[in-house]
């Protein structure tokens, strides 16, 4: 959007300070992963600037976040445990979603309170009580409770993008194909499913990257066998503060940044398969 050419000079001062502004803000909030990702190439075993040399160690020497022993079943259980909870979570988002989004559907803001719940308690809270009930249960300290409890975190992202998805979807599309003698199955994946598809898979992303980043729960539930990355990378920054932890820090930004890009490719489509002109 440009500045009209009859605004005044007012009106251009403005306009131009309020992007000097945002791009200031912007900055400062880059700030920091601006300085850290070029620290995971640094020669030595400390934080400095300038850098005295580059180097590649930090990623593939021996105590490389590639290499390590450490570092990798860390991050093995990390994509385990965010797949398993991907699936369940995208599962469960997307049925509660098509459920709440029927008009008759009864006390739906009370069950959507509910559900998106694990978004507005604070996470130490959720993880407190997971530990207790998990504790009665005997779950804590099994890849089975980190799962389900990540599910609860997760699940909610699925549903609210799922049902934004869904505010917009043409449901005479579903009577047109039960009157032309498809079964509810079929109607759902030959109709429903390919229009949502966008939502269905932006919700799918979320959900994984809630999971994979996720740190409290998994210190109140994990045993000391389950170090996920975000627990190694806590426990690396207490114990020794490692180099390593600045290549673990800029694999995850790159790898967020990536989610990022698909999700909005995917709104993009979303947009375009609905009809939608931005």
């Amino acid at each position: 959007m440009s500045i009209p050419a009859y605004a005044t000079t007012s009106e251009r001062v403005t306009y131009y300070a309020l992007r000097v502004f945002v791009g200031a803000v912007l900055l400062f909030l880059m700030a920091p992963i601006l300085a850290i990702m070029p620290l995971s190439f640094n020669s030595e075993s400390f934080f400095s600037y300038p850098m005295p040399g580059f180097s590649t160690k930090w990623y593939l020497g021996e105590q490389g976040f590639f290499t390590n022993s450490r570092w990798t079943d860390a991050l093995r259980l990390s994509v385990i445990v965010a797949l398993a909870t991907t699936f369940l979570a995208t599962c469960l988002g997307t049925l509660a979603a098509l459920g709440l989004s029927r008009s008759n559907f009864p006390a739906r803001a009370t069950v959507m309170a509910i559900l998106i719940s694990p978004m507005i308690v604070p996470v130490i809270i959720s993880a407190i009580g997971l530990f207790f009930f998990y504790a009665f249960v005997g779950l804590n300290g099994t890849i089975i409770g980190i799962i389900l409890a990540h599910t609860a975190l997760a699940t909610p992202f699925v549903v609210i993008t799922v049902t934004a998805t869904l505010m917009s979807f043409d449901r005479t599309l579903m009577r047109a194909g039960a009157s032309l003698g498809g079964a509810p199955h079929t109607v759902f994946f030959k109709v429903v499913m390919p229009l949502i598809l966008p939502g269905v898979i932006s919700g799918a992303l979320f959900a994984f990257v809630t999971s994979f980043d996720e740190v409290i729960v998994i210190l109140f539930i994990g045993g000391p066998e389950q170090r996920t990355l975000p627990r190694q990378m806590f426990s690396g920054i207490r114990e020794q503060i490692s180099p390593t932890i600045t290549a673990a820090a800029s694999v995850l930004i790159v790898f967020s940044t990536i989610l990022l890009v698909t999700v909005e490719l995917l709104r993009r489509r979303g947009e375009r398969l609905r009809g939608i002109r931005s």
